[in-house]
């Protein structure tokens, strides 16, 4: 038994340990989106390396909590930035290339009158 719990001091990797640390982390992060007001899918998406069941989990635990002890959700200060960029430079390129099209079809209109 000795030479087992040595095996945290040589730095082995323990697969059971590591799994359970990732399902409480996912279990916190679902709690965590729930408490934010976030949806489940929105959990989902932002976080799509956890264990989507741990992740439901955690936001379940936290909805009824929520809902016993009458909690209202925790709007974060700090909005996440990343997905909008994406989606500003979607937009961007999108309207940059339907304003091209627009603009080639317009001059061969005109070009064909």
């Amino acid at each position: 038994m000795t030479l087992l719990s040595a095996c945290d001091r040589l730095g082995l990797p323990d697969p059971a340990k590591e799994a359970a640390t990732k399902e409480a982390d996912a279990r916190a992060t679902g709690s965590a989106c729930r408490h934010s007001g976030r949806a489940i899918e929105d959990c989902y998406a932002l976080n799509p390396d956890a264990s989507r069941a741990a992740v439901y989990a955690g936001w379940k635990e936290m909805n009824d909590y929520m809902r016993e002890n009458k909690i209202e959700t925790v709007k974060p200060e700090k909005e996440l930035e990343a997905p909008a960029k994406a989606d500003e430079s979607a937009s961007a390129s999108a309207s940059a290339s339907a304003s091209a099209s627009a603009s080639a079809s317009s001059k061969s209109s005109k070009s064909s009158h």
